[in-house]
């Protein structure tokens, strides 16, 4: 397929309209789905919301849409029944920009354990829950995306 082909298709699958994304994880299984959907979305730390009386944990997010072709849209993720939240290496500054990679869901006591959200740079968050209970949505409208993300291959990685 010609780079112009390319172009046309993914302006097309950006004009097309989609219906927002809603997912809930109610085990690892679901989580690594979501975690798919969620691969290179942006946040800052200001946009991680932990309330501990209320059990929860709220995350607003800029996705990237793999699915539509190299969009991005508003989301939000929130885990409940969470017991305790740490982070290790991510920046403090409220405005800092994060890099979601991947989730991972660490089972301890069942139906309980620990969910990993790992970020570019080597940062991670940790949210203990009693049991997985968690939801994404998007909010907004799709926009064209400035940037695609880029992986590098193992073979192109020169370490």
């Amino acid at each position: 397929m010609s780079t112009e082909a390319r172009e046309k298709e993914s302006d097309a699958a950006a004009a097309a309209p989609a219906e927002p994304l809603r997912l809930l994880a109610e085990d690892a299984d679901d989580l690594h789905i979501i975690s798919a959907a969620l691969q290179d979305a942006i946040l800052r730390p200001v946009d991680i919301v932990w309330e501990p009386a209320a059990r929860r944990v709220t995350l607003k997010l800029s996705r990237f849409c793999w699915e539509c072709g190299g969009t991005r849209v508003m989301a939000a993720m929130q885990f409940g029944d969470v017991i305790a939240v740490k982070s290790r290496r991510l920046p403090r500054l409220p405005e800092s920009a994060l890099e979601l990679l991947a989730m991972d869901f660490v089972p301890d006591e069942a139906p309980g354990g620990r969910v990993i959200m790992m970020f570019a740079g080597g940062g991670d968050l940790r949210i203990d829950v009693e049991c997985m209970d968690a939801v994404l949505t998007d909010l907004s409208e799709r926009w064209p995306a400035r940037v695609a993300p880029t992986h590098l291959s193992r073979e192109a990685d020169p370490a």
